[in-house]
């Protein structure tokens, strides 16, 4: 995931609320308090918590009486103990973010409050705030999340059988369900807001660009397309392009049965060009 960049962070208790609708994002830190990377909800390392190397402090080397060696008692190693207190922050974590990706694409963005995503989780504000700060980092780290989603859920996609148009139409639909769905509509909340903000923005870019390198790459391996070609690479790009358009489509009412018919007919000509 490319990094992004350095952002001033503002506490929850601080200032404006948290809460308030109005806000938008306008602090958000390079890295949020505790926040994870993409795919790994509440990503700590081994050995972090409460944890202590050999020889460190009160302590003696490796194996010396009364010190701590790695994994002994006193310090923690890859699954020594607090390893169930860390898998409950990790799951809280994850809780927390899917919660907030669920509430940006159904309730959207200004309700998407601090308060409202600690309720629709089940958690205490005081929890929110010990893995995000605020709520930008809070919103940023659900990004992540999602994106990360993203590529998980394309590389599930299964490998279509056979070859000629039918291969092709295949592939191309489930690009189309992969691209769209809840994960969609909430990265469109944020979109949304990005667009007139420029740290939001700054932010969300390089999130944005990493996720359709990645997807692109994906739809390539599918199509056993030359991505060499710039020919075929464009057409790679209006596959893309036309399902992220599909999607978008879809979020007011339901389109399924033109998308369907949109898809048969790109498919043809997609085929078309590859055989």
């Amino acid at each position: 995931m490319p990094p992004r960049p350095d952002r001033r962070s503002r506490s929850l208790d601080a200032g404006a609320s948290a809460d308030s609708p109005a806000r938008s994002p306008g602090g958000i830190s390079a890295r949020a308090s505790g926040g994870s990377s993409p795919g790994v909800a509440g990503g700590s390392s081994p050995g972090v918590a409460g944890g202590s190397s050999p020889g460190a402090a009160g302590g003696s080397s490796a194996g010396a009486a009364g010190g701590s060696s790695a994994g002994a008692a006193g310090g923690s190693s890859a699954g020594a103990a607090g390893g169930p207190k860390q898998d409950r922050s990790r799951a809280t974590r994850q809780r927390l973010l899917e919660t907030t990706i669920r509430c940006l694409a159904t309730h959207g963005w200004e309700a998407s409050t601090v308060g409202f995503i600690a309720a629709e989780a089940g958690i205490s504000r005081g929890a929110v705030q010990h893995h995000y700060r605020t709520r930008e980092d809070l919103i940023l780290g659900a990004l992540e999340h999602m994106f990360a989603s993203r590529v998980a859920m394309l590389d599930a996609l299964p490998e279509p059988s056979g070859n000629g148009p039918a291969r092709v139409h295949a592939v191309v639909a489930d690009l189309v369900e992969a691209v769209g769905g809840e994960l969609f509509r909430a990265a469109l909340q944020v979109w949304t807001v990005a667009a007139a903000d420029p740290e939001l923005r700054a932010a969300v870019v390089p999130l944005e660009r990493h996720f359709a390198r990645e997807v692109h790459r994906r739809a390539v391996r599918l199509l056993r397309a030359d991505d060499s070609d710039p020919e075929m690479r464009g057409l790679i790009q209006a596959t893309l392009d036309l399902a992220r358009g599909l999607a978008l489509a879809g979020v007011l009412t339901d389109d399924s049965r033109r998308r369907a018919r949109v898809v048969r007919a790109w498919s043809a000509q997609l085929a078309t060009v590859l055989a």
